[in-house]
């Protein structure tokens, strides 16, 4: 049976066989004891990459962003974040349910904020307040359509936080994407921030995967917290084989996931009815909004399924189609086809 051009998430991927055959072979260990040797490469490998001190392993991007928190925060702190940025949407809150922190989000333009919108945000040293720690930024942002933060407003608003004695997490569970589309390494992104995580189960293909960098203080704090969440796993060099492959051989490749992006966004441009949200592809996220009077976002994502193309709708009338490795040319022009003929049909059918 032929698979699907499955365009919902950069998460489907699944590891090619080149990556299979590294984790079968890999050196394993006990990681809980520290020991497992895959895993102690993987660790030096990406904290190197980052220009960071230390580096720690850990099963998924929401661990690895909520041990970023907890690391600078404690109870009755509070953290200044983009309004819809993935650690208050897509985490369930687990830095309230877990850590007893407080968020407070600021909207931005597709997910990029500009630092006169935080110059104020700082709460007053006052027994009423809690107190305001920590300043988050994801790059590239998801719900921004992959959108790459400004380098020089990353710039700014770091060195107004760290001027305000606040510590700086990076989400950058896209990073990679930002590098590959930016031409700025990732040491440049990463030096700006106290911590950084990054995911290797996304764009990157590895199955399973996060880690968070910074200093090694904070990273052994880390560690600890790890083993409180469920997150110590033993002989994990088998996972971490694929992440330690995807590092040495997926991150030049992100160019092609960018270009197919923008193919099907110029299809998505040439359909009456359809919007990009926002115009501009800066990675590999598209997202695009459905004009009412041709239907909703799940009536067409149903349609394109019945025709062997997954996308998701993430809003009555909003949908978000990811490139990644998993799908070629062909299939992305395939994709485009669908909608060409799917988008019509929903407006007589109506």
């Amino acid at each position: 049976m032929e698979l699907p051009v499955d365009l919902r998430s950069d998460t489907v991927t699944r590891p090619t066989a080149a990556m299979r055959a590294a984790m079968a072979s890999a050196e394993v260990g006990d990681d809980v004891f520290g020991d497992d040797p895959t895993v102690l490469r993987l660790e030096r490998r990406v904290a190197d990459m980052l220009g960071k001190e230390a580096a720690l392993y850990v099963p998924s991007g929401t661990m690895s962003n909520q041990l970023g928190l907890r690391v600078h925060c404690q109870p009755g702190d509070e953290f200044l974040c983009e309004a819809n940025c993935h650690i208050l949407c897509y985490e369930q809150g687990a830095y309230a349910q877990l850590f007893g922190l407080a968020a407070q989000p600021v909207e931005g333009e597709h997910g990029v904020l500009r630092v006169e919108q935080l110059s104020h945000r700082i709460r007053p040293a006052n027994d009423h307040c809690v107190r305001t720690r920590l300043v988050c930024l994801e790059n590239t942002h998801n719900r921004g359509a992959g959108r790459v933060q400004p380098y020089d407003t990353v710039v700014d608003i770091c060195g107004w936080a760290a001027d305000n004695g606040l510590a700086r997490h990076l989400d950058g569970a896209r990073l990679f994407n930002a590098v590959v589309a930016t031409g700025i390494p990732a040491a440049h992104w990463a030096s700006h921030f106290d911590t950084v995580s990054v995911c290797f189960s996304k764009g990157l293909g590895a199955p399973v995967g996060s880690a968070l960098c910074g200093p090694a203080n904070l990273i052994r704090q880390a560690r600890r917290h790890r083993k409180a969440l469920g997150g110590a796993m033993r002989q994990t060099g088998i996972i971490a084989a694929g992440a330690l492959f995807a590092l040495e051989n997926h991150i030049d490749r992100l160019v092609e996931d960018h270009a197919n992006a923008r193919l099907l966004a110029e299809s998505i441009r040439s359909i009456p009815g359809l919007r990009l949200d926002p115009d501009p592809i800066d990675t590999n996220i598209v997202i695009f909004q459905i004009d009412a009077e041709l239907g909703t976002a799940a009536t067409l994502v149903a349609r394109l399924r019945d025709a062997g193309i997954l996308m998701n709708a993430t809003a009555p009338q909003r949908i978000r189609a990811v490139t990644h490795l998993d799908v070629s040319r062909e299939q992305v022009k395939l994709a485009s086809e669908a909608l060409c003929k799917l988008v019509p049909t929903s407006t007589r059918e109506r």
